[in-house]
């Protein structure tokens, strides 16, 4: 019989050496940047289903109930393949179900309900400028609202450049207007909001339930709560062929893989670390806009300099300090960056 204080000490060194590669730099820029590169794929696979299942650019339920059905299997996916892993069903305690709901409310309904329906009302180039402001209100939203770490000159230059980044990368060769429409303009800065405080509430909640089950089960009923939504406003769509089935499939599973690991680093690393690397989303869907639906080109000097842009501004957020390595060393906690 193996003693309970050996079977505590080997636990608590699992859990540190998970804490230590998810808190790695190498880590971190490769896991953030897979998410980022499969959310920026979803600009273009979108606008490929829409076309498989016949929606136009006005018929906003449609649309609404096209993402209620995308993330409705996305947490079906997340749940199953959790259930599957912890070899028991991934079901949520009785006090989490309030902060699922919270959760569900800001990220799923009300990020993307305030996406599609401004998406539908401006154009493509605003709405990824615009939408490029998540990351500012992320920062802000963690330092202001819920206290998780300071906003400094440093952050505030990283997310300048950034910004800066995805800016140069949607308007080269494309027209910017200035007008502001409420019901456009502002819904797509509402949606920036939700994904501002839906970050820093996975954060907090993670604390106390797995990212992997909060993650699965907002999207089950974020995704229903659309599809409810769009089906009472008249929103129809039908599934008929393969080409249907695997284009949904694909960003299902790009949203479940690409939010679970996302929120297992922002359970392990600051807020700020993990959000800046939010400016190459844009970024990654003009290159992928590009490949598959040749609205833009890629190749251009115009998108090599908005890569230079945002890989600076993520260097300036995630870049340690001499005197911050001291302190780390001394106080022997490999995790410290200077995001904190």
């Amino acid at each position: 019989m193996i003693p309970r204080t050996v079977l505590k000490g080997n636990s608590m060194k699992t859990k540190r050496t998970s804490h230590t590669i998810l808190t790695g730099l190498f880590t971190v820029c490769a896991l953030a940047l897979l998410c980022n590169l499969l959310w920026g794929s979803a600009f273009a696979f979108i606008k490929v289903g829409y076309r498989l299942y016949g929606i136009g650019a006005g018929e906003t339920w449609n649309q609404v109930l096209f993402a209620g059905f995308r993330f409705t299997l996305a947490g079906v996916l997340v749940v199953l393949f959790g259930s599957i892993a912890d070899r028991k069903p991934m079901l949520p305690r009785r006090q989490a179900w309030s902060r699922i709901l919270c959760l569900s409310m800001l990220q799923t309904v009300g990020q993307y309900m305030f996406f599609y329906i401004g998406l539908a009302r401006t154009t493509g180039v605003k709405a990824s400028v615009l939408d490029g402001s998540n990351v500012f209100f992320c920062l802000l939203v963690a330092s202001l609202f819920f206290r998780m770490e300071k906003f400094n000159g440093r952050k505030l230059c990283g997310c300048i450049l950034g910004f800066a980044g995805v800016v140069l990368a949607n308007v080269a060769g494309s027209s910017l207007t200035w007008s502001f429409s409420l019901t456009g303009d502002g819904f797509i800065l509402f949606s920036a909001l939700c994904y501002a405080f839906s970050s820093a509430a996975l954060k907090q909640f993670s604390r106390t339930d797995s990212p992997v089950l909060l993650s699965g089960w907002q999207f089950i009923i974020g995704g229903l709560i659309m599809t409810a939504a769009a089906l009472a406003f008249g929103g129809r769509i039908a599934i008929r062929t393969p080409g249907q089935v695997l284009i949904l499939l694909y960003l299902a599973c790009l949203s479940a893989a690409a939010y679970t690991i996302w929120g297992l680093l922002m359970k392990h690393n600051p807020v700020s670390r993990i959000a800046i690397f939010g400016f190459c989303t844009p970024v990654f869907g003009v290159l992928f806009s590009s490949l598959f639906l040749t609205e833009q080109n890629a190749l251009s000097w115009a998108t090599a300099l908005a890569l230079v842009l945002v890989a600076a501004g993520i260097w300036m957020v995630n870049r340690v300090g001499p005197s911050r390595i001291k302190t780390a060393e001394a106080r022997n906690e490999p995790g410290k960056t200077g995001a904190e």
